[in-house]
């Protein structure tokens, strides 16, 4: 697994950060659009959200332009992402408290919502569900959930054919093939991935109930649950 805080704390990388997750991910701000959406169709209007995973800010500034009464306490455990998305969020940040640390050090809320976007990829597998039940008891009964990250079969033959479709869509939205194929590698080798039967096994396993799955871009996979 890639060490977060050295990768997010190379400067070049945080410059053109958000460019670069668009050309990766696909449909990004539908997804953020849609994360939104499935909030707000069971927080309360002036919601208190907790978002992991919040540097660069993209995800926390969709969610507070979709509602302007939503407040947020963002968590990641780097302090040169945490700066980027306080950048980002402008005159926005206002309603944002930032959080430097990981979910079980975060605020206990309790929360009204939570979501958790292209982050769980990097939590070791043995810290998964640990990690999801510290996101569970800090929201309220019925809370929604909004999680999506890189899942897709892990089948030996299966990861090699979702991994050249990672590929793929990389260049198809200009990302040079050669830097496409090396980020694949590196997915492939150092991330610990898991298919989307585990990962619907896993929320349960926390707590989660009304587990759907309501997003799937060629290697990405979303999901919304209720606490």
């Amino acid at each position: 697994m890639p060490d977060t805080n050295t990768v997010f704390s190379n400067a070049s990388a945080l410059a053109d950060y958000a460019d670069k997750t668009a050309r990766l991910v696909p449909g990004l701000h539908d997804l953020q659009t849609m994360a939104a959406l499935l909030v707000a169709e069971h927080a309360p209007e002036s919601a208190n959200v907790l978002v992991i995973g919040a540097g660069g800010g993209m995800e926390l500034k969709a969610l507070a332009e979709a509602n302007s009464q939503w407040r947020f306490v963002g968590v990641d455990p780097s302090q040169p992402m945490l700066d980027l998305a306080a950048a980002a969020l402008g005159a926005l940040a206002d309603r944002v408290q930032l959080h430097h640390g990981y979910t079980d050090t975060a605020p206990t809320g309790p929360f009204d919502a939570a979501t958790c976007l292209l982050t769980m990829h990097f939590v070791p597998v043995e810290e998964r569900k640990s990690t999801l039940m510290d996101i569970h008891r800090r929201l309220k009964p019925g809370a929604p959930f909004v999680m999506a990250h890189l899942s897709f079969p892990q089948g030996p033959e299966e990861r090699e054919v979702w991994l050249s479709r990672y590929v793929a869509f990389a260049v198809a939205s200009g990302v040079d093939a050669e830097n496409a194929r090396k980020a694949a590698t590196a997915i492939g080798s150092t991330l610990p991935l898991l298919g989307p039967e585990r990962e619907e096994q896993l929320l349960e396993e926390a707590g989660f109930a009304n587990v759907r799955l309501f997003y799937a871009g060629m290697a990405f996979r979303g999901w919304v649950a209720r606490a």
